[in-house]
């Protein structure tokens, strides 16, 4: 009697450990599961859905090997959803502290979480300018750009002339043109005047002024005044108002054709005068 109470033990014994290690494969491909689904749902831009799967990996398997992974998606879903992003800013900070975060990542979480604080700021949450502020000094060059691009269209100037030293070492260091140029038009949503000591210009020599000054009828003070380097004329362009090309371009005046004969001469002067306005563009 008593040897067969031992073997039902043993046998009870290894019954559960065999269901035990079953339960726990079982558990490690449930969770997998729904980091699958959730992805679909997201790649459908169903993100309250795709949240709900997540939501459930996060709270059922806390030891899961996906776990990483599940919070930078769950912070993609709570992005897209509006009036939700100081949450999706506060999962991907999560995501970007955990150790075993996916590498493949860390780029995209580092861009978007800029991208949310930038929206935060500008919605009243103004601590959120010392989280901008931070990432200028980011280890990753990319994280660094990106940040100071963004900084570039704030409307707090004093906040996004902080920007301003990280977009001129862009400018003295990298040879990719067009970043160079991204980097130039940035400077000039700051300050014009963050432009005028550019070193890599005035070396080459090729630092010469596009001048544009707009007087409104009868006043002698300019109500638009331009200044800008000739490598960004077509900028100079933009910043007329559109109304005024608009009005310029149906009475014939080409202001393309015109910065493009000024750069022929240091000393021509163009005038139009339209209804008592005067328009004077020349480079120096």
């Amino acid at each position: 009697m008593k040897n067969r109470t031992i073997f039902f033990i043993l046998l009870l014994t290894i019954f559960l450990g065999a269901n035990s290690e079953l339960l726990a494969q079982s558990g490690a491909k449930e969770d997998e599961k729904l980091l699958q689904e959730a992805k679909v749902l997201i790649f459908d831009k169903k993100w309250v859905e795709a949240e709900k799967k997540l939501d459930e990996l996060l709270s059922q398997y806390p030891k899961s090997s996906y776990y990483s992974q599940a919070l930078f998606y769950q912070g993609k879903c709570l992005a897209e959803q509006k009036g939700r992003e100081k949450e999706a800013w506060k999962v991907f900070e999560e995501f970007l502290r955990r150790p075993d975060r996916p590498q493949t990542l860390v780029e995209e979480a580092e861009i978007t979480s800029i991208d949310l604080a930038f929206t935060l700021f500008n919605s009243g949450e103004k601590s959120f300018g010392q989280v901008l502020e931070t990432r200028l000094s980011h280890p990753s060059r990319v994280i660094r750009y990106y940040a100071a691009f963004k900084m570039s269209y704030l409307q707090d100037k004093n906040l996004a002339s902080k920007a301003v030293p990280v977009l001129k070492k862009l400018i003295e260091t990298e040879k990719d043109q067009e970043l160079v140029d991204r980097a130039k038009i940035a400077l000039l949503r700051i300050s014009p005047a963050a432009l005028k000591d550019i070193q890599e210009e005035q070396k080459s020599g090729s630092f010469r002024l596009v001048k544009i000054r707009m007087y409104e009828k009868g006043k002698k003070t300019p109500t638009v005044s331009i200044n800008l380097p000739l490598s960004l004329a077509d900028l100079a362009i933009q910043a007329i108002p559109e109304e005024e090309k608009a009005s310029l371009k149906q009475k014939g005046y080409d202001l393309n054709r015109i910065l493009s004969d000024l750069a022929k001469s240091k000393e021509k002067l163009v005038r139009i005068e339209e209804d008592g306005n005067i328009i004077e563009i020349w480079i120096e």
